[in-house]
């Protein structure tokens, strides 16, 4: 009897460590219904969550969102103050290396706030459910109808691929077709239900913005541009496969548009121009990188002016090496320049990473 009772207290304890050892460790992760409903509009919801989403709320308020977000059918990945704190410190970070007063979200430019901000709130209700079984979800948001991505994940648990909760991917596709431009984020929890959509709720680790805020808030805007103010004729040395009209054809290059681009295939060396209707002192240019490859981006090139008098090109500016380090950017480049000039020619030498060439737009400015 009485090894009957030791064994018996045996294998309790050996069931005890085995169940605490299980939960210290949480194991197999098992699904477990974890959708909250709230009885209210989306705005309210927001409202009803203090501490959490205060900075939210502010920004909501400063660009006239209450009513979308109280009528409209949307689906909104929440930023939590942390993820606005984040971004307005490194905001400040940055103009205080040039002594400039700090920003609040009460001071910051509403243009950026709108802007941003309707990245996060999409169109239509889009629980996560709905995407199961998809190669994610292409959604579009409110006002100004910028393409966002979603698509779902499973965490790691325990050494189980896959075997943990769920989330979801959310991406600024910075209107490129190749993921390895995007910028994602992940989603803290899902699936909150209120009366006019859903909300996921972005990560602790999220910043506000992805990683456009402060480049938007000290955005200086480029020189005048003469191609616009003045007028004139665009050539190109060479053409794009399809022709003058085709979708990637030269005229894209002078268009203005950062969406449209010119795009030649292995052209080697080649020049761009325009020529103005009278004689123009310009003293400054800009180039934008177009949507996707950055190894199609010019990286060497010099910009001549052409002498009437002397009837030769004149150099005017220099450059190699040069580098984008994001798509749809927009550079500045001065020169020092007092002569006018009728044309201006942009010698493309060669591209960052191979043969082929892309580029969004060229401009010539006139900096005061």
């Amino acid at each position: 009897m009485k090894n009957n009772k030791l064994e018996y207290w045996f294998l309790i304890l050996i069931s005890g460590i085995f169940f605490f050892s299980c939960s210290k460790d949480k194991g197999y992760y098992a699904k477990t219904p974890n959708e909250p409903i709230y009885k209210g509009n989306m705005y309210d919801y927001l409202k009803s969550k203090p501490g959490v989403y205060d900075s939210l709320i502010k920004v909501i308020d400063r660009i006239e969102l209450q009513g979308l977000m109280r009528d409209s059918s949307v689906t909104l990945f929440a930023l939590t103050n942390a993820n606005f704190q984040m971004a307005l410190q490194n905001l400040n970070n940055t103009l205080s290396l040039s002594d400039k007063s700090p920003q609040y979200l009460n001071s910051v430019k509403l243009t950026v706030l709108d802007s941003l901000l309707c990245h996060y709130i999409l169109r239509g209700s889009i629980p996560s459910d709905s995407i199961i079984n998809q190669d994610g979800k292409e959604a579009y948001g409110v006002r100004y109808g910028y393409p966002m991505h979603i698509d779902l994940a499973k965490q790691t648990s325990s050494g189980f691929i896959d075997g943990g909760p769920m989330t979801m991917n959310f991406s600024d596709t910075r209107k490129s077709v190749f993921k390895r431009n995007w910028i994602t984020t992940e989603t803290s929890s899902l699936n909150v239900k209120t009366d006019n959509g859903i909300v996921h709720v972005l990560a602790a680790d999220h910043v506000f913005g992805f990683n456009k805020f402060v480049s938007q808030v000290i955005y200086v805007p480029p020189p005048e541009n003469l191609f616009k103010t003045i007028g004139g004729t665009p050539n190109a040395s060479k053409e794009t496969s399809g022709g003058p009209n085709a979708v990637e054809a030269s005229k894209h290059v002078f268009d203005g548009d950062p969406e449209t681009k010119f795009f030649l295939s292995s052209p080697g060396q080649f020049y761009i121009e325009w020529e103005f209707p009278e004689l123009v002192a310009a003293n400054s240019y800009t180039l934008t990188s177009a949507n996707d490859l950055a190894d199609r981006d010019p990286t060497d090139w010099t910009l001549q002016g052409w002498n009437e008098e002397s009837e030769k090109w004149d150099l005017l500016d220099k450059l190699s090496d040069q580098e984008f380090e994001e798509r749809f950017q927009l550079k500045v480049f001065s020169f020092k320049n007092t002569k006018g000039y009728k044309t201006y020619r942009l010698n493309i030498a060669r591209m960052y990473g191979g043969n082929d060439f892309q580029l969004a737009d060229w401009t010539m400015n006139r900096s005061k």
